[in-house]
Parts: C-alpha cells; structure tokens; sequence
C-alpha cells in the first residue's frame, strides 16, 4: 500500500537523507516526493510504498525526529497538467479553484508551449478524494486537464481519471478544437454519472465511443469505400444510390440537371461524398437541388447545408428550431440517449442546417402509424409523404413514389441483412451505447409492420436508411 507523508523539515542540509534513512531502514519505497523552496520552505511531501506494519514504524520514526508533528491523515498529492490561453492571467481560474476547495500546491511549473498555449503543472494536496473528484470536474470545465500520477488505491479518482483521459485520446484522434474538446469532457463526465448511477462499469460503454471514433476516422479519405448504384426509372428518371461504410444511405433521383436527394450521411464525409457527387454528376455545383431528409438523425442529416431547400414534416422543422436555439432536439429530450448524441455530434461535425433553408410539410392527415402527410412534386415527379409515428425517431418520413413502385423508409424498414462488413460492423456501436436506436421499440415494430402491409414487399422496392434496396420478393 502508499502512503503520503507531509514532512516538515529544517531548511538545513542532510534533512532529506535522514528521512530518507528511515524510510529505508524500515524497508519503505520512496515512489514520490514533491517539494518547492517557492511555495513552503519547510514542506516536503513523500509518497512511501510499504506494508501497513512498515508504513506505521515509518510514520512514529519520522514523528520521533520531528517531521511529523501530529496525527492529522497525512493525505495525498495529485499532479494535473493544464494547457491554458497564453495570455496574462490565465491561471488565476484554477488556483482560484483550488483555493476555494482550500488545497495546498506543492508544486508547481508553468511554461508557455507555443504561441497560443501555455502548459502548467500542479501538484495538489488533498485528504478526501470526494473532493479531488469534484474539483477535476470543476476544472476540465474551464480549461483540457490531464492527470499524471495518482493513488491508484484510490478507486474513487478512478472513474473521473478515466474519462479525463479518454477525452483527451478523443480530441487528439480526430483533431477537435478547444470547445468541442471541453463539451466532449462535459458529456463523457455525464455518461460517467449515469453509469454510476446504474451500478454499471464505464470501461465497455467507453471503449466501444472509442471505437466509433476510431472507426470515423479509418473511412476517411481514400479508406471512404463507398458503393454506387444506378437505375433507370420511368419518364427519364434516374435514381442513384450511395452506400457508404458509416453513416446512413443518399438516395438520389435525377432528371434533366435537376437532383432530389433523399438523406445525406454524415457531416464529416463532406469531402469524400462531394468527390463522389462530382464524379457522378461533373456539373453538381450548378444543378438544381433539393433533400428529403428521413428522419432529422445526425447520420442522415449531416449535409444538409447544401441544400436551398430542405422539406421536412413539422416535427422535423421543430427538431432543427431547437437545435438552432442550442436546446435539445428530440433525441436529447432522453436523458439516457442525449450525452450519446451529443458526443456524436462533436465527433462527426454536425451543425443543424439554416432555418431558411426547412420547408415544412405540414401535419398528418391521419391518426395511424403510417399516416399521410401530402403530395410532393419536383419537376414533374410525384412523390407521397407519409408520417411515421415516431417509434424510431421523431420527426421522421416514409417517402413513396408509387409509379416506380418506390419506397424511400429511412430506418423504419432497415436492410440488416444487406449490410456490408464495414456497415454491420459500424451500426453494432449505436444500440449499445443508445441502449436502442429506437425511441420506443414497440412504436416502432407497429409503424415498420404498418409500412410493409401499405406498400407489400412483394410489389415494392424498399429504399432502407441502410443497406442495399430490398427488391420486391414478388419478383
């Protein structure tokens, strides 16, 4: 076991060696010590490892020459690295924290690490490491905090080392900024007390956000091993279709230079999606586009900027009004799926879409779990939308396009069998960390059902949020 001993010694030479005789003597390691002549001239903390037995002979040996005075619990020391502005003043948040936890500094150093940023060490003394907790929480809100070395007997400080450490691995992974970093710390602080709260270990629920990321970042670039298909429909029609390794399917029905997509994957594949969209369509930035957005999840949602026009049911429309006014969107009402999407958002660079951009479609004319919403027509296509009634996500739509016998469903109906390895691989992640992807599973077992008994399977091609089309079984 450790033990921390705050010594206090004559400034004088030879101090440290005889304490250090002690210590020895008794059979004691020495792991730490921490002193700065700055700070306190006679104070002098030693972190010892030895058995209880020997830690006890330590401490009455130190306490017979007078560097222990009293029988006050020795405490602790933790030493945190902090990456500050470089700017005057930058420190005085903390160690205005500090003091207001009433901790002793041990030490401490601070060095400017580049131009923007300074770096300091500090060592903190502490006796309850409910307070170390709280004040680590406190302090990675005002500014990136790694810890270096603690008590790891202290299984307490566990759980709030871990998730330091897990968004600082986070920020560097994908290259996030100062705030996306800071929120990232915020809600992986969160999950850390729901699962604390549920009696659960943090390590699986970590480890597979970790794998989400790494995963993100694997498909990027010339990795971004998306499929294309094509189909030629009636009238002059061509749908296109883009299935990518993460992130939801893009549905694209062209004619004539004009596009209208229906879902657009993640944000943080705009690169390599518009590659794609250039590829197939060499005069892309100048043709006519509009989307028909699923569902307003962040998988199907994150290009959105795009587009002039982006027609959503009224839900939709209030999903994005939220998340424009910084409230939480309909997913983040759940209290067990909102720190999920947010860290999702950080870490696929999602921003909701301008709200003069959302057309709303008006309210369902129906109480079904299907129900008609309207008719759609673009350039000369005829589309019906109809309403789902939520179980997956608020706010979503099936879009039907009856003359081709199309059926655009989102996540409603999903291809699990048609996903490809790095598909199935990647939508493992979201239920478990979601607990379900759905809002209300039950809800939404009835409106898949309700879906596939309006528009049979064996008539229609179904155009899945994910996965290849399912070809009508008729066939």
């Amino acid at each position: 076991m450790k033990k921390t001993f705050i010594t206090h010694m004559p400034d004088q030479s030879g101090a440290f060696l005889k304490a250090s005789r002690i210590i020895a003597i008794a059979g004691g390691n020495i792991t730490r010590v921490s002193y700065n002549r700055a700070i306190d001239l006679h104070t002098l903390f030693i972190e010892v490892s030895a058995t209880e037995k020997q830690l006890n002979q330590i401490s009455e040996a130190l306490r017979a020459v007078g560097y222990i005075s009293d029988n006050v619990s020795p405490g602790q020391t933790i030493l945190i690295e902090l990456r500050l502005p470089n700017v005057p003043y930058a420190v005085v948040p903390i160690l205005e924290l500090i003091d207001r936890y009433h901790f002793n500094i041990p030490y401490i150093n601070g060095q400017s690490s580049d131009d923007a940023d300074q770096t300091f060490k500090i060592g903190i003394h502490f006796r309850d490491p409910e307070k170390i907790k709280k004040f680590l929480d406190e302090a990675a809100k005002l500014c990136p905090v790694r810890v270096l070395n603690y008590d790891k007997s202290q299984k307490i400080l566990d759980n709030t080392v871990f998730y330091l450490s897990f968004a600082n691995q986070l920020t560097a992974l994908l290259n996030l900024d100062k705030s996306a970093q800071s929120a990232l710390i915020s809600d992986s602080n969160l999950i850390m007390q729901l699962l604390d709260d549920r009696g659960k270990s943090p390590h699986q629920t970590f480890s597979y956000i970790g794998r989400f990321a790494e995963m993100l970042k694997r498909y990027k670039g010339e990795n971004f091993c998306a499929k294309t298909y094509r189909r030629p429909l009636l009238d002059g029609w061509t749908l296109h279709m883009i299935e990518p390794p993460c992130g939801s399917n893009t549905f694209i029905l062209e004619k004539d230079g004009a596009l209208l997509f229906v879902d657009c994957g993640f944000a943080c594949y705009a690169t390599e999606m518009l590659e794609i969209l250039h590829r197939i369509f060499p005069d892309f930035d100048r043709m006519e586009k509009a989307i028909l957005p699923s569902h307003p999840d962040i998988d199907h949602c994150g290009l959105l900027y795009l587009f002039p026009d982006v027609y959503v049911s009224n839900d939709g429309r209030l999903n994005f009004a939220l998340e424009n006014n910084s409230l939480p969107n309909f997913r983040e009402q759940n209290k067990l799926h909102a720190p999920y999407n947010r860290i999702s958002k950080l870490l696929t660079k999602y921003c909701p879409p301008s709200m003069s951009t959302i057309r709303a479609l008006g309210e369902p004319k129906e109480d079904k779990p299907i129900a008609f919403i309207c008719g759609f027509t673009f350039h000369g296509l005829h589309l019906d939308v109809y309403a789902g009634n939520g179980g997956h996500a608020r706010g979503e739509v099936a879009i039907v396009d009856e003359k081709n016998k199309l059926v655009f469903s989102g996540d409603i109906v999903v291809n699990i069998a048609g996903f490809s390895k790095e598909q199935d691989a990647f939508n493992r992640l979201a239920p478990y960390l979601l607990t379900s992807v759905n809002t209300d599973s039950a809800r939404a077992t009835e409106e898949r059902l309700a879906l596939q008994a309006r528009f049979d399977p064996k008539i229609y091609t179904y155009c899945c949020g994910h996965g290849v089309m399912m070809e009508p079984t008729g066939k």
